[in-house]
């Protein structure tokens, strides 16, 4: 059976005793001369239960000795283990954990950030932790090399930098993956999508459309892509590639495959474009990349040009326009000699879908646009905006387009009324051609 927390009153609002104590020991430890977190196990309980017991005893509270044993036990857990972080790795209602050196801990909830009152006693207890969370993964984390990036076993992401290069002392990010995936109808419940977004997804899906995922950081490019892969039929081989691995998909024939960074030498690593080269020989039925952030790129889109339908990835984008262009000047970092238009005819050829994500100040996530690449015309890309968001305070959808321009999707109908008058089909980009003159 799950234990309860024990709540007290503190400004007349209901507070976690153990949060309460976990600062109130974190105090006395720093006032004690002796450094018991480096000592044995057994010394420091029998400290935390001397503060606990002497706390509870002077503020009368009503609570019994298995509550005050059991809450010991928990504390020395805790300044044993990850800290404060304990709490809040444990507290589903936070989903990302933001530490600003020892004494600011930021934690995200539905969305919005707020300030915890949770912290650690100096840099040192920040170090011991972050060591602690990365020894089980064999990451390296030290003056020579101060930045890392790494996957808890639970599947959250961890990235943390350390000084010289953190000037206000170690900073630690913790973004925390839900064990339970979104469906289609949380999304729809939530606003993000309604259905006949979802419908046109479903349909997109079973065309074996190429689909681009873009937004900034923090909009649901991984929820949504997650949630696109439950679309995808049962029977299909499905190839992951991750820098770390986040995408939880529930199909049976799936192999999963995750990027190495270079060991202490200097040698073993395994990047993302070695992983798309060696999945194109698995036979994949489709491949699915985490995220287009660097070289792979020019692989990624030959895959999808050359028999590979049906794949899917993100990129880090503020527009779908702008997505086009992030494409464009990742080829560019490859230092492969192209002419523009060969490049643009390469892209066109390979995507089909771009699926624009954004967040409001609020902490909604939704799908501001979906937008079809349709072509090239005097070497602008032309698209079709399919759906959009609606602008202001509302939560709803318009659909924007009559029909459907791509090949795969031409001859297929969609339930429900468009929005004609606002329809942009054949819509050119210029502020691509702008900014590539």
């Amino acid at each position: 059976m799950k234990r309860q927390p024990v709540t007290i009153k503190v400004a007349g609002v209901d507070t976690d005793l153990k949060s309460v104590l976990h600062r109130y020991v974190i105090d006395t430890l720093e006032d004690d001369q002796n450094n018991l977190l480096e000592g044995p196990r057994s010394q420091l309980s029998h400290f935390v239960g001397d503060k606990v017991h002497d706390y509870t005893r002077r503020r009368q509270m009503p609570i019994s000795r298995y509550e005050v044993d059991r809450l010991t036990e928990e504390l020395v857990d805790e300044l044993t283990g990850f800290g404060p972080l304990e709490i809040l790795l444990h507290d589903p209602s936070v989903t990302e954990i933001l530490v600003n050196g020892p004494h600011r801990i930021f934690v995200e909830r539905q969305g919005v950030l707020q300030q915890s009152d949770l912290r650690f006693m100096d840099d040192n207890h920040l170090l011991r932790v972050i060591q602690r969370i990365l020894a089980p993964l064999g990451r390296r984390l030290d003056e020579s090399s101060p930045m890392v990036d790494a996957r808890l076993p639970d599947g959250s992401r961890v990235n943390a930098v350390i000084p010289p290069i953190a000037l206000d002392g170690p900073c630690l990010s913790v973004r925390k993956f839900s064990q339970n995936m979104l469906s289609s109808n949380d999304l729809i419940a939530s606003g993000s999508i309604d259905s006949q977004i979802l419908e046109f997804f479903q349909l997109m899906v079973k065309k074996r459309c190429n689909v681009v995922i873009s937004g900034g950081t923090g909009t649901g490019k991984t929820t949504m892509l997650n949630m696109l892969s439950q679309l995808i039929n049962e029977r299909e081989r499905i190839v992951t590639i991750e820098d770390t691995a986040e995408l939880q998909l529930k199909h049976s024939h799936v192999v999963r495959l995750e990027t190495r960074p270079p060991n202490a030498d200097g040698h073993g690593e395994v990047s993302a474009r070695d992983l798309v080269r060696n999945a194109l020989r698995m036979r994949p039925d489709r491949l699915i990349l985490g995220e287009i952030r660097g070289i792979e790129v020019l692989d990624v889109l030959t895959a999808m040009n050359t028999g590979h339908d049906g794949s899917m990835t993100t990129v880090h984008a503020n527009t779908a326009a702008d997505s086009l262009l992030r494409l464009e000047t990742l080829v560019g970092f490859t230092g492969m000699q192209m002419q523009s238009s060969t490049l643009r005819e390469t892209i066109c050829s390979a995507i089909d879908i771009i699926i624009q994500l954004a967040r409001s100040a609020g902490g909604r996530r939704y799908v501001s646009e979906v937008l079809e690449v349709v072509g090239l015309r005097d070497g602008h890309y032309v698209t079709n905006t399919l759906f959009r968001a609606e602008s202001g305070v509302g939560t709803g959808f318009v659909r924007e387009a009559s029909s459907m321009a791509s090949d795969k999707l031409r001859h297929e109908t969609l339930r429900g009324s468009f929005n004609a008058a606002t329809s942009s089909a054949g819509a050119s980009l210029n502020r691509t051609t702008h900014r590539h003159g």
